[in-house]
């Protein structure tokens, strides 16, 4: 276990590549073996905003990158957040409880502010715009948002005490976790079912795309579904019944124009609409 948190400690970028590219690769031929929709649409023409975000993504957090292993360091180096007020556990156990709670602060709670506050919806407004929801929306996020959810994986770094092997491997299994979950892949009903008890599954999440309230709030959870369910934040749909996007931002065209998502966070705010009855 020591070998592989080594590994993470000092992750090449090239292998964090391999990670992204080949997660999306994989996901992306899964897509077309066993979708969820038959989508009619011009696959790469609709992966290029997205793509075009992922790069972003990768920029903020390379160009932030330091932030990280300082913080890291200065917690490890000072005896700083829970895993270090804790009693000695063994490593297994220390790696599990730094990932499941970097998970919490680095991806549930960063979801379930920017759900909460109008200013930072309508930021990440631009990850929930996309219409046609496949592997390549798991990164479409704007740069202010990418800044947005590494200012609250540095928070978790210093709540948890986190050491920046466990903060890789977190971030390099929350990427596949993403790309799984909103590839356009059909389970068996029954696996993912079961699979939603621990992880979030791609049915689980794509409820969250659904295009209304309440179901947009709902499902915030990245890598373990436990979050949602402790928490309340947790709702079943019908996956056939899934409708993507926004219902006030209805757009299609624009909502796959890369210069009008730049411009997505500073248009009016308009909240989805609530459905009255359950369909």
């Amino acid at each position: 276990m020591q070998t592989f948190l080594n590994y993470f400690e000092t992750i090449p970028s090239s292998h964090r590549s391999i990670i992204l590219v080949g997660g999306l690769a994989f996901f992306w031929i899964l897509e077309g073996a066993v979708p969820l929709f038959k989508f009619n649409y011009k696959k790469w023409e609709h992966a290029a905003p997205n793509i075009f975000f992922t790069l972003t993504t990768v920029v903020v957090n390379f160009a932030l990158a330091f932030l990280l292993l300082n913080s890291a360091d200065w917690v490890m180096a000072n005896d700083f957040g829970i895993l270090n007020w804790l009693p000695e556990m063994p490593l297994w156990l220390y790696i599990v409880l730094g990932v499941f709670l970097m998970d919490f602060f680095g991806a549930y709670l960063a979801h379930f502010v920017e759900h909460k506050v109008p200013m930072l919806w309508m930021v990440h407004l631009v990850h929930h715009s996309d219409h046609k929801v496949d592997t390549t929306t798991a990164n479409r996020h704007h740069p202010l948002e990418s800044v947005i959810r590494f200012m609250f994986t540095l928070l978790g770094v210093f709540v948890i005490g986190a050491p920046i092997g466990i903060v890789m491997l977190y971030q390099s299994m929350s990427l596949v976790a993403t790309q799984f979950t909103h590839a356009n892949i059909k389970l068996p009903k029954s696996v993912d079912k079961i699979m939603s008890y621990v992880l979030v599954s791609p049915d689980m999440h794509k409820v969250h795309h659904h295009y209304m309230l309440p179901y947009t709030d709902s499902n915030y959870g990245n890598i373990f579904s436990v979050w949602d369910r402790l928490l309340g934040t947790y709702m079943d749909f019908d996956r056939e019944k899934l409708i993507y996007g926004v219902d006030v931002f209805p757009d299609e065209k624009a909502n796959g124009n890369i210069k009008e998502l730049l411009k997505q966070p500073f248009r009016k705010y308009e909240r989805p609409t609530i459905i009255s009855e359950k369909d």
